[in-house]
């Protein structure tokens, strides 16, 4: 069922007080800087000049945003007209090798490029890259001294390991730009998708770069006092994308539509359309990692938009105050609010769209598309298009919810879109912890299928045959047959499958092969009754876990005698008839969760 939300004209996702400070505070001051204050003619960055504008408060906050925002707004506009007017020759004699440490040299000519063009989505798409790329690089330069590099940019740029390497007053410079609610936030605003293409001065993009290069000018020095060596941490391979590819590359034709759909979709600010239309341009022009950072973005926005309207919380759309926090991908795909209340948005979106933005942005076993873009993790030009068609595919899909009835009837005429919807309405997860297992416990039933297959430990071949009849082994058997028995008779009975009768076969190393069979069998029907069980109780939850693990250690401890350079069959024994009476025990209790599901579904008929 297909519904629409229309809500009023947004002119702005900022609140009052964060557009004054972007948009308006650092133009009060109209004074003419000169450049050569700022930077020296062979390029060095005159930082007294611009660590001078920072503005101190007697408080605890230390210090003061809105005054050192209002100083440095004609420090930005000369940088600004001094950058835009630089032949692109003499910027890489004078700034590529202060921009090496940051590991992608190459993105600050395309950032040039964005700034003559005067093209507002492109200066804040560079923003946002250049934010990123450079707290990935201050990640790497922390780890010269410290450990554990802070996950978040307004933590690391608080370090003190930073501070030794640049000083203190320039870290507080950064402060002000990237790192703190109270300044002007450039890196979380635009990330969050709250600034429009138009409410990002281009003077803070130019002065980021020119602040970027300073680092490094300063980073030289400190690493041929310390002899250290910056070593960049390896990007990270997004390995997980070929298991989540459930559309088919998007055609010209369904282009086509987008584009249409796009102008119609309320579930598009009307000033965060250009953003839309420079993503499917980047598409076409195979920079799918622009694309995708785009997408993300405005997905979040567009999400934003709807939490608000379907939770009845329209401020919750604007940015928040240095009081309060941001409006989020966190929360708005929470189960619930923050007051306890139900989050309405999931229950609108359905569970097929809610497992998508899982898969792709949550999951740890997922490729978290958000937080690798956003934090530098991934390289920008491999980055692969796979998984920017399967964003921009699930975002038409999406789209669509938000069009009137008329125009959705049209677009559905076309096969391809259909066969979109189709598919996103039908999306299970790949990347969540049962699913996971899921392909864990076909993976080992076809490793056990094999069993047979695999070489005897030299010792075990050169050991003499048993004599028939082992006690121990043969009470594992038994127990074996009894408990496969018991498991099968909760199994549902499409599942059934004849359970293990009589003694086992000799010739299968006698009976871990089974063993294990029964454990993946106990786990699959615990897979299958997940998420049939009404709820556990705290204790009966402690005895589970305290069950789960013990099944776990058993598996760990027989791995240990059974390898191919210490074969301890005696040992393997006495734990598999250990771990075997502990199992029946507590199949005897009724508290797995096929028992417990069974009991659940006796209750609601």
């Amino acid at each position: 069922m297909w519904e629409i939300l229309i809500g009023e004209p947004i002119a702005t996702c900022l609140s009052p007080s964060v557009y004054d400070m972007i948009c308006k505070l650092g133009f009060e001051v109209r004074e003419n800087c000169d450049i050569s204050s700022i930077v020296t003619q062979n390029g060095e960055v005159c930082w007294k000049k611009i660590t001078d504008c920072m503005v101190y408060t007697e408080s605890a906050q230390g210090l003061d945003h809105r005054e050192s925002v209002r100083l440095l707004g004609p420090v930005c506009q000369a940088v600004h007209l001094y950058l835009s007017s630089l032949p692109k020759g003499q910027f890489e004699v004078q700034y590529a090798p202060a921009l090496q440490w940051t590991g992608v040299p190459e993105l600050f000519p395309e950032i040039l490029d964005a700034l003559r063009s005067l093209e507002s989505p492109s200066i804040s798409l560079s923003l946002m890259k250049l934010t990123s790329s450079l707290e990935r690089a201050l990640g790497d330069v922390y780890l010269l001294i410290g450990k554990d590099c802070p996950f978040l940019l307004r933590d690391l740029l608080a370090s003190e390991e930073l501070a030794q390497v640049f000083g203190q007053p320039v870290m507080d410079v950064l402060k002000v730009f990237v790192g703190s609610p109270r300044g002007l936030n450039l890196r979380n605003v635009l990330w969050h998708g709250f600034a429009a293409p138009q409410e990002v001065p281009p003077k803070y993009c130019s002065m980021m770069v020119l602040l970027t290069a300073g680092l490094g000018q300063l980073l030289k020095g400190f690493l041929q006092q310390t002899n250290f060596t910056l070593a960049h941490r390896p990007f990270v391979t997004l390995t997980s994308i070929e298991d989540l590819i459930v559309f088919p590359d998007v055609t010209s034709e369904v282009l086509s539509v987008l584009e249409e759909v796009m102008k119609k979709s309320t579930f598009i600010l009307k000033t965060m359309l250009p953003y839309w239309e420079v993503a499917l341009t980047k598409l076409k022009s195979h920079r799918f990692a622009d694309c995708a950072i785009l997408l993300l973005v405005q997905l979040e926005t567009g999400l934003r938009k709807a939490f608000a309207e379907v939770n009845e919380c329209p401020k919750r759309l604007l940015t928040a105050e240095s009081t309060a926090l941001y409006t989020t991908f966190d929360e708005i795909l929470a189960k619930h609010l923050n007051d306890g209340k139900i989050n309405q948005l999931p229950l609108f979106l359905g569970e097929p769209a809610m497992e998508f933005l899982w898969d792709f942005l949550n999951h740890q076993e997922g490729p978290r598309l958000r937080d690798r873009l956003s934090h530098g993790e991934v390289s920008l030009p491999d980055f692969p298009k796979e998984a920017a068609g399967q964003l921009l595919a699930f975002s038409f899909v999406l789209l669509l919810r938000f069009i009137d009835g008329d125009l959705l009837a049209v677009c559905k005429e076309k096969a391809a879109v259909r066969s979109l919807i189709n598919l996103a309405a039908t999306y299970v997860s790949r990347c969540h912890p049962a699913s996971q297992l899921k392909k864990q416990v076909l993976s080992c039933e076809g490793s056990v299928g094999a069993w047979p297959l695999l070489p005897l430990p030299e010792e075990a071949e050169r050991e003499p045959v048993r004599p028939e009849g082992d006690s121990e082994t043969d009470a594992c058997s038994s127990l074996i047959t009894e408990i496969v028995a018991e498991l099968c008779c909760c199994a549902p009975e499409t599942h059934r499958a004849a359970h293990v009768s009589g003694p086992l076969p000799p010739e299968h190393m006698k009976l871990l092969s089974p063993m294990l069979y029964l454990i993946l069998l106990l786990i699959a029907l615990e897979l299958i009754n997940i998420h049939m069980v009404l709820g556990k109780n705290a204790s009966e939850y402690q005895q589970y876990l305290r069950f789960l693990k013990c099944v776990l250690q058993y598996t760990e401890n027989v791995a240990a005698c059974t390898r191919q350079d210490r074969n301890k069959w005696d040992d393997a024994v006495r734990l598999t008839h250990a771990a075997l009476l502990k199992i029946w025990t507590f199949i005897e209790k009724k508290q797995m969760l096929m028992h417990l599901a069974e009991k659940s579904t006796s209750k609601v008929v």
